[in-house]
């Protein structure tokens, strides 16, 4: 059966008009009637954040948790029935401050599930403070002289935390939101999609870099398994390798040309140059990088605590509870 968009639709979004969250609701609506997933096979699990409500508007199974638990019962959720297909949805604070625990440990794990990080590098819901992604001297109502401490950046927490998929999307990308989803659920184990977005209210403009087309135009790089890291305007620019890290040419000058630019490999199970793709930007003259980061095979936890438990069953002598009964004295009362 195919599947719309309006098929995975509930309820009124309450969220601030502008807010990120609708644009990212949009995509995900689409990217769920792409994969074909019927909505009573689709669960949405979510902490607490504005981000958080999302479950609300989902025609699918979905729990609005508690702070920073999302993580935690989408693993519940996802071992006790595999064959359902779960998306985690955490903000930055819900996800990796109160959450970062179970955040790391569903990479180090490599659940199957779908780990959507909604981030604005703002606590929004509690009206303002700053989050775990806010940069170094961000000044918020928690920190009104400025932050001194320096923030997690997620592609590298989920590296570290020995991550198979890392992909990155801008909300108000629709093409490029619906892609990574789409690759994520493909992906078998923990997926992690980072998804840049502003809060109105009390961050706006803290990706205006590449919130729009033309900033991602000049700002970003798409990345694409298999294709050379090739980006600007007019695609004059490209990365090369250059000793332990990356360097911005221009092609055409001192004898660059499209063969030298490194070409992206996803699928390289050393991380090496994937973390170094996805730590560019920021005011480093890197560009932002979007797409599919890292995509590597690995077993995961619940298919391995599916098979464990088969492997028991075969090695015991009863099968059942009844079984086991008998596997003792018996005695008929008369």
């Amino acid at each position: 059966m195919a599947y719309t968009a309006q098929d995975f639709k509930k309820g009124q979004p309450r969220w601030c008009p502008g807010c990120g969250d609708h644009f990212f609701l949009a995509s995900l609506h689409k990217a769920m009637a792409e994969i074909g997933v019927e909505p009573w096979n689709t669960a949405v699990i979510s902490g607490i954040g504005c981000s958080s409500r999302l479950p609300h508007y989902m025609a699918t199974y979905g729990m609005n948790t508690i702070h920073g638990r999302a993580a935690a019962i989408a693993t519940g959720c996802k071992v006790t029935n595999p064959d359902l297909a779960v998306w985690q949805v955490s903000g930055d604070g819900d996800g990796l401050a109160i959450g970062g625990n179970h955040f790391i440990h569903a990479n180090r794990r490599n659940i199957n599930l779908n780990m959507i990080l909604l981030n604005n590098r703002i606590y929004g819901l509690t009206k303002g403070q700053y989050s775990p992604t806010s940069p170094r001297g961000f000044v918020s109502k928690s920190s009104p002289y400025g932050t001194v401490e320096d923030p997690f950046r997620p592609a590298e927490l989920c590296f570290g935390a020995r991550g198979h998929f890392f992909a990155r999307a801008v909300a108000t990308d629709a093409p490029g939101t619906v892609e990574i989803l789409k690759a994520a659920y493909n992906h078998k184990g923990a997926a992690v999609c980072e998804i840049l977005q502003n809060c109105v209210i009390f961050n706006n403009g803290t990706h205006d870099d590449v919130y729009s087309k033309e900033g991602r135009a000049k700002n970003a790089i798409y990345v694409e398994h298999g294709k050379p890291l090739i980006y600007g305007e007019n695609r004059e620019y490209g990365l090369v390798q250059e000793g332990f890290g990356l360097k911005v040419v221009k092609i055409g000058e001192n004898g660059i040309t499209e063969a030298d630019i490194l070409v992206h490999d996803a699928h390289c199970e050393d991380n090496t140059l994937q973390l170094k793709l996805a730590l560019m930007g920021n005011g480093d003259g890197f560009p932002v990088a979007l797409g599919v980061i890292r995509d590597v095979y690995a077993p995961t936890y619940d298919d391995c605590v599916a098979e464990q438990i088969e492997e028991v069953k075969a090695a015991k002598k009863y099968h059942s509870f009844a079984e086991l009964l008998e596997t003792n004295d018996i005695w008929e009362v008369k």
